[in-house]
């Protein structure tokens, strides 16, 4: 109970006969007055809290009160059970029902609860209405750095018509983006992490590893779908076009970026696809899988995540080796976070056209001046959607994708405008992505029989308008 000051008290002298013989003068104050003022301090006794009176904050009672206006009033403290039962939900709102339940059943109190019992009973039953999704109908979609100010990136102060074509063919406005993510959403699909579809495991029957079917379980109208992100470097020659400048590690702990503004000051926030997406997670966690993000793809000539960091920075670049240490800060940061790192080759070589030993060279390059920053990788984007043999499965006598296979590739990712590609082999998984770009959207909306992402979202209500029309394609 809060204890009140006593506030407008008056101590009156005594009218004691034995020091006052003569008779006393009248007070200052008439008697009626003196009686209101002695029940209005009894109310403010009793209902102080309605008054709101002015109340001292001691160290025992800070934690329990906000600010002056609101201090009689204590802030709700949830029990352990109760939060416990909130990451609950939260885990079954990605449908991860068996880590929900298991949760609840570690702990007593929550366990023992009605709520606690409630929610079980409704975890397991979502589950048993859960369908099993078909690997080979698992669609992939993919962008590169979003444009930020269209602009910049689509004017040519600064920059070539080269440039701002490319931009304009191979870049996805933070506008188009976000309404992918939405209409996506109401559309039922879901994120899934490409190691979902399959995964590594020992073969026992005839030693070694195999490549295993993956049970991604979502709810009847769900579909699961893979996301990534190329050349996550933020190469110099974006500087100053309306892209990000970089990834950081934001005060939540999560992944932001930096980008610099019209008066050149450094805004950390949301300006790129990994934080937007973990924007829209945070609004809607039921678009995301067990915790799912998406791949995030990166070469290493021009460094790493927006730090210049390759050896071809030695001597130029005075903050190399700090700056490689943020790098794994970073990437630390986006596997936390739920977020996948692939290789997109050194140079961003076409992996398919150059010679064997070409490709050598690039991925050794890779392996040592990239990987020990990101903590290594199992997944390969091929750049320019390329790849090291046709649609036929992979075979022993490729030779290009055994090098690659031994230096430690298992999840090969290519280009292919198609709803589904994905290929199954007894040691690797090979998945078509489909770039939603503006070179797809424009032959979307001026080739209606050809439209290839009708499934995914409306063009028409997409595209932005900003875009110079019409559209170069190559």
């Amino acid at each position: 109970m809060t204890s009140y000051r006593n506030y407008g008290y008056l101590d009156h002298p005594s009218s004691d006969r034995r020091h006052h013989s003569r008779r006393k003068k009248s007070p200052k104050f008439p008697f009626a007055i003196i009686i209101v003022l002695c029940v209005l301090i009894a109310v403010i006794l009793i209902f102080g809290k309605k008054i709101h009176l002015p109340v001292p904050v001691t160290a025992d009672t800070s934690a329990a009160y906000t600010t002056v206006a609101e201090t009689t009033v204590p802030v709700t403290t949830e029990s352990a059970s109760e939060i416990l039962l909130k990451d609950a939900d939260y885990k079954a709102m990605q449908y991860d029902y068996d880590g929900a339940i298991e949760m609840i059943k570690k702990d007593s109190g929550a366990s023992a609860s009605e709520e606690g019992q409630a929610a079980i009973a409704s975890y397991s039953n979502a589950k048993e209405k859960c369908v099993r999704q078909d690997i080979h109908k698992i669609t992939h979609v993919f962008f590169h750095s979003l444009i930020m100010n269209t602009d910049k990136a689509f004017s040519a102060k600064g920059q070539s018509k080269a440039q701002v074509n490319g931009y304009n063919e191979v870049m996805t406005t933070k506008n188009e983006f976000e309404k992918m993510l939405q209409q996506m959403y109401e559309r039922g699909y879901v994120l899934v992490n490409i190691k979902d579809i399959a995964y590594e495991t020992d073969d026992t029957e005839n030693g070694g590893k195999k490549m295993v079917e993956g049970d991604i379980m979502l709810p009847p109208g769900k579909k699961g779908f893979v996301l990534s992100e190329d050349d996550v470097n933020y190469y110099e020659y974006m500087d100053g076009h309306g892209f990000a400048k970089d990834l950081v590690v934001g005060k939540d702990g999560k992944p932001k970026n930096e980008m610099v503004m019209d008066d050149g000051s450094i805004s950390v926030g949301s300006y790129d696809v990994v934080p937007l997406v973990d924007d829209f997670i945070d609004k809607h966690p039921d678009f995301s899988y067990k915790g799912s993000k998406g791949i995030v793809a990166v070469t290493g000539y021009n460094g790493v995540f927006g730090y210049r960091t390759d050896d071809a920075y030695i001597g130029k670049n005075p903050n190399i080796e700090q700056d490689k240490e943020t790098v794994k800060k970073v990437a630390q940061c986006l596997r936390d976070d739920g977020w996948e790192i692939a290789s997109h080759s050194w140079g961003h070589r076409y992996y398919g056209k150059i010679s064997l030993a070409e490709m050598k060279t690039d991925n050794d390059k890779w392996q040592t001046r990239v990987a020990p920053l990101i903590g290594g990788t199992d997944i390969l984007i091929y750049a320019f959607g390329d790849d090291v043999g046709d649609w036929h499965p992979y075979k022993a006598d490729n030779v290009k994708f055994t090098t690659l296979y031994n230096s430690g590739f298992r999840y090969f990712c290519n280009v292919d405008s198609n709803e589904y590609y994905v290929q199954m082999g007894k040691d690797y998984l090979r998945q078509g992505r489909r770039n939603l770009d503006g070179d797809r959207m424009w032959r979307d909306l001026t080739e209606p029989d050809k439209q290839k992402l009708s499934d995914l979202f409306d063009v028409k209500s997409v595209f932005d308008e900003a875009r110079p029309t019409p559209v170069p394609t190559s």
